[in-house]
C-alpha cells in the first residue's frame, strides 16, 4: 500500500500540470498535495484488490474524491464557516493565499474531479454511474446536506447525540461511503452498493466521533490542524456523552462494521487493514 500510495501522489500532482498556470491552480495544488492521508483512496485501492482488480485502474476515480474532499476542506475552513488557520500542518487555503482564491480553488477542484473521471480508461456506462455517485455523495443529498446541518446549529445549538450524528452520517459518511460505492463500479460488483454504503456512513460516524476525541486529547501540533470546535462553541460527541461514553460508542461501532462486513461475500484483508488504521489512528 506504501508503493501504491506513493504511485498514486504522482498521478494527483500531475493532474493539474497540464492545467493553465494561475494563482488558482497554484491554491489547488497546495491544499491537494500538502501532505493528506489520502483515506478515500486508499479505501478504493484496497476494495479493488480485495477484488482481484488492478488498483491503478481506480487512480482517476481516488484523485476525484480525493479533490472533492480537499475542497470541502477549503470551504470549510473558510472564514465563514469554521474560520480555522491551520490545516494538515500548514495554513490553510484562504490564510495562505486569500479569501476570494480560495473559493476559486475549492470550485476548480469540484468541477476538475469530474473532467479526470471522464477521461479515465473507464467503459462509458462505468464512466456514467461514477459521476452520479460523486454528485450523490458530495451534493445537496450528501456531504453539502451535512455542511447545511452544521451551519444551522449556530443558531440552533444541539442538544442530543441523535441530531449530531444526522450531521455525521452526511458530513463525513457520504464521502466515506463513495469510494466504496465507486469500487463496487469499477469492480463489477454493484449489487452490493448498499452494503458498503452502510459501512461508510458507520464509518464516518465512528471517524468524526474519534476526531472529537483526539481534538479534546491531542494538541494542534499533533494533529495538524486547528481544534476549534470548542473555540467556536460547537457540540461535539465528547460535549454531548462525555469521553467514557464517546469512547465506548466508537467501540460500538468498530463492531457494528464488522458484523456488516462479514455479511459480504468475499476476501476483505486489504480492507481490514485499512480499517484498523482508521480505528487504531492516533491524529
Amino acid at each position: 500500500m506504501k508503493t501504491l500510495k506513493n504511485e498514486f501522489e504522482e498521478y494527483l500532482q500531475s493532474t493539474l500540470q497540464k492545467d493553465i498556470p494561475s494563482k488558482t491552480r497554484e491554491a489547488m495544488n497546495y491544499s491537494l498535495m500538502n501532505g493528506g492521508k489520502r483515506v478515500r483512496p486508499m479505501i478504493l485501492f484496497a476494495l479493488l484488490q480485495d477484488a482481484g482488480v488492478d488498483p491503478h485502474s481506480g487512480f482517476s476515480c481516488a484523485g476525484a474524491i480525493e479533490m472533492i474532499h480537499t475542497y470541502s476542506l477549503i470551504h470549510d475552513d473558510l472564514p465563514c464557516m469554521d474560520d480555522d488557520d491551520l490545516r494538515r500542518g500548514h495554513p490553510t487555503c484562504h490564510k495562505a493565499f486569500s479569501e476570494a482564491i480560495a473559493v476559486l480553488a475549492g470550485d476548480a477542484l469540484l468541477t476538475k474531479a469530474f473532467e479526470i473521471v471522464l477521461e479515465s480508461d473507464a467503459s462509458d456506462l462505468q464512466k456514467v454511474k461514477l459521476v452520479k455517485s460523486l454528485s450523490e455523495c458530495a451534493g445537496i443529498n450528501g456531504m453539502i446536506l451535512g455542511q447545511d446541518l452544521d451551519m444551522q446549529t449556530e443558531n440552533h445549538p444541539l442538544t442530543s447525540f441523535d441530531e449530531l450524528k444526522r450531521i455525521e452520517i452526511y458530513k463525513t459518511g457520504m464521502l466515506l461511503s463513495l469510494p466504496m460505492r465507486c469500487a463496487c463500479v469499477l469492480s463489477q460488483q454493484e449489487e452490493h452498493i448498499e452494503a458498503w454504503s452502510q459501512i461508510g456512513i458507520l464509518l464516518g460516524i465512528q471517524f468524526q466521533i474519534q476526531d472529537d476525541i483526539l481534538d479534546k486529547t491531542q494538541t494542534s501540533e499533533v494533529l495538524g490542524k486547528s481544534t476549534s470546535d470548542e473555540k467556536n462553541d460547537k457540540a461535539t460527541a465528547i460535549s454531548l456523552l462525555g469521553l467514557q461514553k464517546a469512547s465506548k460508542i466508537v467501540l460500538d461501532l468498530e463492531q457494528k462494521i464488522k458484523d456488516q462486513l462479514n455479511q459480504i461475500p468475499g476476501d476483505h484483508d486489504c480492507f481490514q487493514q485499512i480499517l484498523n488504521y482508521l480505528i487504531q489512528r492516533k491524529y
